[in-house]
C-alpha cells in the first residue's frame, strides 16, 4: 500500500499545470521527432539535454519521459508508413505493419499500435510503481561485488543483444570504456589518456558524447547515403479499428505486455529480443497463419505492446540500480548525473517527489499520447515529406548549440566534431553505438565498485564474487554467453557426408 500512496502523491506532483504542460510538450515533441527516420528518443533527449538544465529536475524528467514514450510510437508510424523503423525496437512492426498499409489498412495498423502502446504502457507503469520499491529493498543489501557483477551482466548483455556480431559489440564497448577512463584517476590523482590536454583532465561531458555519437554521427551517416530518388510514403486517414480488429488485437496486447516488461526490468533487458519473441508467439497462436507475411494485425499489436512494456520495465533498473539497458535509458542516466543526481537504491528516499512524479507522469503521458495519435495520424505522415538535407542540417545546427551550451566551451565543439566522426566510423564498420554509450556512462562506476570490492578483500580476486548474489549473477552471465551458440548449433542442420551425384541430362 505504501507504493500506491506514494504514487497518489506522485499524481499530485504530475498534475501541476506546469508539469502537465511539460508532459504534453514531451509527448508531442517525442512523437513528431520519432516519426522522422533515424531520429529516435535517445537522440532527441541528447539534443535537448543542454537546453533543459535551467528547468527543475522534475519538470525536465517529466518531459523526457514524454519524449521516451512518444518517440517509440513515432518509430512505429515510420515503420508502418515508410517501412523504415525509427528505432531498432520498431523493426518487427515493419514486417506486418507496412504490408497492412500497402493493402489499404494503414489506419488500422496505426490504431492498434497506438492503443496497444497505451494498454502496455499503462500496465507496465503500474508494474514499475509496484516493483521498484521491492527492488530497492534488495538493492540496499547489495555490496560492491554485487553491483560490479550486475554491471558486468549489463555490459555482456548489451554486446550480445545488439548487433549481429559479438566482436563488434565488444569493440564498441571497449571504445566506450576507453572514453570513460579519460580524466583524473580518482585513487592516484594521475591523469589518464588526456594526451596532455588540460581540458580533458575533468573527463568528457556525457552530454557532448551522447550528442556526438547519436546526432552528429547519425546525421553524417545519413548524409553520406542520401539519394535523390523520391521516397514512397503511403497516405493514411485518421487511425481507427473495426470490431474484428479489436477482437484480434486485445490478446496480443496483453501477451506482449507480459513478454516485454520482464525483459525490460532485468539489467540484461532491451526491446529487440522481446519484440521478436512476441512476433513469433503471435505467429504460432494466430487463427489466421496465412496472413502473416501479408499484413496480419496480430504482428503489429503484439510487438508494439511489447515495445512499450519493455520501455516501462527498463526504468526499473535505471531508477533503482542506476543501470541503463537501452540507449534512451543511458542518455537519461547522463541527464540525472548532469543534475547531480545519482539513480540507485537511495533515489526513492532522497528524491521521492521526482521519482513518483515521473512515474505518475507516465500514466498521464500515455493518455495524452493516445488522444493525440489517433486523430493526428495524417499529420505525422506529412512530416515524413521533410527533405532530408534540411532535416539533418538542422540536427547538426542544434547539436552544435547544445554541445556549446553544456559548458560554454569552444573545446567541446572540437570534441563534438571528433566524436561525431567516431560515431560515423562506428556506423561505417557496423559497430553498435549503444554499448559505447553504456560503457562511457557505467565504466567509471563499474571501476569504482571493482576497486572497492578489491580493497575490502585486500586485493584478492575472490572479493569480486564472494557473495551469493554475485555468484548467481556470474552464472547468468555464463548462460548468456554459452547458451545462444549451443542453441544455434543445435538448430543448424547437419551436413550429410554422402557424396552427391550430378544428374546427367542427355
Amino acid at each position: 500500500m505504501d507504493a500506491l500512496t506514494d504514487l497518489l502523491n506522485g499524481f499530485a506532483t504530475a498534475a501541476h499545470p506546469t508539469n502537465l504542460l511539460y508532459a504534453f510538450v514531451g509527448v508531442l515533441l517525442g512523437t513528431a521527432i520519432g516519426v522522422l527516420p533515424g531520429i529516435g528518443p535517445a537522440m532527441t533527449i541528447a539534443l535537448l539535454l543542454p537546453l533543459t538544465y535551467s528547468l527543475e529536475p522534475t519538470q525536465a524528467f517529466i518531459m523526457f519521459a514524454g519524449i521516451y514514450y512518444g518517440g517509440m510510437y513515432g518509430g512505429s508510424t515510420t515503420s508502418i508508413l515508410l517501412n523504415t523503423p525509427g528505432e531498432s525496437a520498431s523493426v518487427i512492426t515493419a514486417i506486418e505493419g507496412n504490408r497492412m498499409a500497402r493493402a489499404g489498412r494503414g489506419a488500422a495498423a496505426l490504431a492498434t499500435a497506438a492503443i496497444g502502446s497505451f494498454v502496455a504502457g499503462t500496465i507496465g507503469t503500474l508494474c514499475l510503481a509496484l516493483l521498484a520499491p521491492q527492488v530497492v529493498k534488495l538493492a540496499i543489501k547489495m555490496g560492491a561485488p554485487d553491483y560490479f557483477a550486475v554491471m558486468v551482466l549489463a555490459f555482456i548483455a548489451v554486446t550480445t543483444v545488439l548487433g549481429s556480431s559479438k566482436v563488434r559489440g565488444l569493440a564498441a564497448l571497449a571504445i566506450g570504456l576507453l572514453i570513460g577512463l579519460i580524466g583524473i584517476d580518482p585513487t592516484s590523482g594521475q591523469q589518464r589518456l588526456t594526451l596532455g590536454i588540460p581540458e580533458l583532465a575533468d573527463g568528457i561531458d556525457v552530454v557532448v558524447v551522447a550528442v556526438a555519437l547519436f546526432a552528429v554521427g547519425e546525421a553524417m551517416w545519413i548524409a553520406a547515403h542520401l539519394r535523390r530518388t523520391p521516397v514512397e510514403i503511403i497516405g493514411v486517414g485518421a487511425a481507427r479499428m473495426n470490431r474484428n480488429d479489436w477482437r484480434r488485437s486485445w490478446k496480443p496486447w496483453l501477451r506482449g505486455t507480459a513478454i516485454g516488461f520482464p525483459f525490460g526490468a532485468v539489467p540484461a533487458g532491451g526491446a529487440e529480443i522481446p519484440t521478436f519473441l512476441s512476433y513469433v508467439t503471435e505467429k504460432k497462436l494466430t487463427k489466421h497463419p496465412e496472413e502473416f507475411g501479408k499484413g496480419a494485425i496480430e504482428g503489429v499489436a503484439g510487438p508494439e505492446a511489447t515495445n512499450n512494456a519493455s520501455a516501462a520495465g527498463g526504468l526499473v533498473p535505471l531508477l533503482t540500480l542506476g543501470i541503463p539497458t537501452t540507449a534512451t535509458a543511458a542518455v537519461m542516466l547522463g541527464a540525472f548525473q548532469g543534475y547531480g543526481i545519482q539513480p540507485g537504491p537511495r533515489l526513492l528516499e532522497t528524491q521521492p517527489e521526482l521519482v513518483w512524479g515521473l512515474v505518475a507522469s507516465l500514466f498521464i503521458g500515455n493518455a495524452i499520447l493516445l488522444a493525440l495519435n489517433l486523430p493526428l495520424a495524417p499529420m505525422w505522415a506529412k512530416l515524413l515529406r521533410i527533405p532530408r538535407p534540411y532535416l539533418y542540417a538542422g540536427i547538426l545546427f542544434f547539436a552544435s548549440i547544445g554541445a556549446y551550451a553544456a559548458n560554454l566551451s569552444t573545446f567541446d565543439l572540437w570534441l563534438l566534431l571528433v566524436l561525431g566522426a567516431l560515431g560515423f566510423g562506428m556506423r561505417r564498420f557496423g559497430l553498435p553505438v549503444v554499448p559505447a554509450i553504456i560503457g562511457i556512462i557505467l565504466g567509471p562506476t563499474a571501476e569504482e565498485q571493482m576497486r572497492r570490492a578489491l580493497q575490502i578483500s585486500d586485493g584478492q580476486l575472490s572479493g569480486l564474487y564472494n557473495t551469493w548474489f554475485s555468484k548467481a549473477v556470474y552464472v547468468v552471465i555464463l548462460l548468456v554467453v554459452v547458451v545462444p551458440p549451443i542453441v544455434g548449433r543445435l538448430r543448424t542442420p547437419k551436413k550429410t557426408n554422402e557424396p552427391q551425384h550430378a544428374e546427367k541430362g542427355e
